[in-house]
């Protein structure tokens, strides 16, 4: 892999030396990153648009009809369901339009924590990670 490297400033940062060099993704590769993220964001969108309207208490009418208590735990089931898959979805979204500001600004791919690159191998499964294998075992070991 080819890597663009820049010096920074990192006088403000505690601990950090002073013109520290950093190892960013080649530009052309984090415009195709961006293509894909963009893209995923527009699926994740239409998805969550979907939903929306396959949503069964989204029908006006279904006050109406409502004759037999298994139709109401039936709609009550598919909202919760519905309800849940656009929760998930919307954190996705998030996440990915997180990423999509690294691409913009140069630092896709850096562990926000230790700021060093993460593994390609992880970027390519989970595009919008934001911190490096390492990082998430330190942070899941931390909660137990």
């Amino acid at each position: 892999m080819t890597s663009n490297k820049k010096k920074t400033n990192t006088k403000n940062r505690p601990g950090k030396k002073r013109n520290q060099e950093k190892i960013t993704f080649p530009t052309n590769l984090l415009n195709l990153i961006g293509r894909f993220l963009a893209e995923e964001e527009r699926k994740i969108l239409k998805k969550i648009k979907n939903l929306k309207e396959e949503d069964p208490f989204a029908n006006q009418d279904r006050t109406s009809n409502n004759a037999s208590p298994d139709t109401d735990a039936e709609e009550q089931f598919g909202h919760m369901k519905n309800t849940a898959i656009r929760n998930q979805l919307r954190r996705r979204l998030i996440q990915v339009r997180r990423a999509l500001a690294k691409v913009r600004i140069g630092q896709y791919g850096i562990c926000e924590k230790c700021e060093k690159l993460i593994d390609t191998d992880r970027l390519m499964i989970y595009p919008e990670t934001t911190i490096c294998i390492k990082c998430l075992k330190k942070k899941e070991k931390g909660k137990k």
